[in-house]
């Protein structure tokens, strides 16, 4: 009989695949050598170095990651050993964008500014860039796109250097996969020359990175901050050595969160349904169409903007009243300051979070309604 090992912070997967192999679920860092020794798939996240370390005289025949990232798996030794690999590409790019969402909105509103017409820097334009893209244009702002393998292989237009980015851009937000070397290398993507062209062209942008924590130098973006010469400010939901956090950059940054932008329900269901149906496909098992049944329904899922926008409120107001009843991020840049030490625990019990397709919005007033459908809201005419 197979066996498979599955971390035990997947959701939604206990008991699928019971009825065909002997599963063993165990939490990513319990994961070793001598419990992967003799199990035929691994489904896991990152936590899990899917690495020779690891694997070597294992039997090993596949292994599933419910994550949109792949840094963790070393796919070259994978392939030349014969350990095939996937990956659940996309699968919680709407839960970042909701993450962005609130993000941005908070930081208008915080900052009692307008985001119509500032201009948005999108560096990675992939599966989750390209709603972010999407995000920023239904907020009114100019976008670029920064991604040097498309533009590659599509061409040139729609796309800008770096440096241009760096040049125009009011808010810098780094997608990019997690690459340590070669042509596209994204290790340390925010480095000296990176900062030193920021401050060169002097238009001091807020740099968010919900990416990979690598991608920025943690240790020059806390030099910058303390500064305040280059940067008005940042936003980290992910950051150099998890999940140990340093300290000092904690209390420099305006948003802080521990790598949970796509903690999503809904994007957890992806991640999930899409292991399952690549296990089903190797090991030919009837499963190849599994979607978790019915995402737990949120509370209060409808939301009433009766009287609002009456007493001169801005559209971020607005849309904010409604990102804020499906994902607030100060709540989780609350928990975070106050229990650093806790990161892994707050990632292993995240609370309960639906996207917003799950919610319906009435009453809206006429400025935002067509912005709330085009955030995947249900707006009631």
């Amino acid at each position: 009989m197979l066996k498979i090992i599955i971390d035990d912070k997947i959701p939604f997967i206990r008991g699928v695949l019971e009825p065909f192999a002997t599963v063993e679920y165990l939490p990513g860092k319990e994961t070793g050598k001598e419990k992967v020794k003799d199990a035929d798939c691994l489904i896991t996240r990152t936590r899990t170095k899917c690495k020779k370390e690891l694997l070597e005289g294992s039997r090993v025949k596949i292994i599933a990651s419910a994550t949109i990232g792949y840094d963790h798996i070393d796919t070259s030794w994978c392939e030349e050993n014969d350990i095939i690999w996937k990956n659940a590409p996309g699968c919680n790019s709407s839960s970042v964008m909701q993450y962005m969402a609130s993000l941005l909105l908070h930081f208008a509103v915080r900052n009692n500014i307008s985001l119509a017409g500032r201009t948005l820097g999108v560096i990675g334009v992939g599966n989750v860039g390209k709603k972010i893209v999407a995000l920023g244009k239904t907020l009114g702002m100019n976008v670029l796109c920064n991604d040097p393998p498309r533009a590659r292989k599509e061409g040139e237009k729609g796309f800008v250097s770096l440096e241009e980015i760096i040049k125009n851009s009011d808010i810098i937000s780094f997608h990019v996969p997690l690459i340590r070397e070669g042509e596209d290398k994204t290790m340390h993507y925010a480095d000296e020359k990176f900062f030193s062209t920021v401050e060169k062209y002097g238009r001091k942008p807020f740099l968010v990175n919900a990416s990979r924590g690598e991608v920025v130098d943690n240790a020059l973006l806390k030099k910058v901050l303390t500064e305040k010469k280059i940067l008005c400010g940042a936003a980290l939901d992910v950051w150099e050595n998890e999940p140990e956090l340093d300290r000092e950059l904690l209390e420099k940054v305006d948003f802080a969160t521990p790598h949970i932008a796509g903690y999503s329900l809904d994007g957890k269901g992806n991640g999930t349904s899409r292991s399952i149906q690549e296990v089903a496909k190797y090991f030919s098992l009837p499963l190849t169409d599994f979607y978790p049944e019915d995402l737990p329904q949120p509370e209060n899922a409808v939301i009433d903007l009766a009287g609002s926008g009456q007493e001169g409120e801005s559209v971020e107001e607005l849309l904010l009243k409604c990102m804020d009843r499906t994902y607030n991020i100060l709540e989780d840049d609350k928990r975070i300051r106050e229990n650093p030490g806790t990161f892994e625990k707050q990632r292993g019990s995240y609370p309960f979070r639906r996207e917003m397709v799950a919610y319906t919005v009435k009453n809206a007033p006429s400025a935002v309604k067509e912005l709330l459908k085009k955030l995947n809201f249900t707006v009631l005419d």
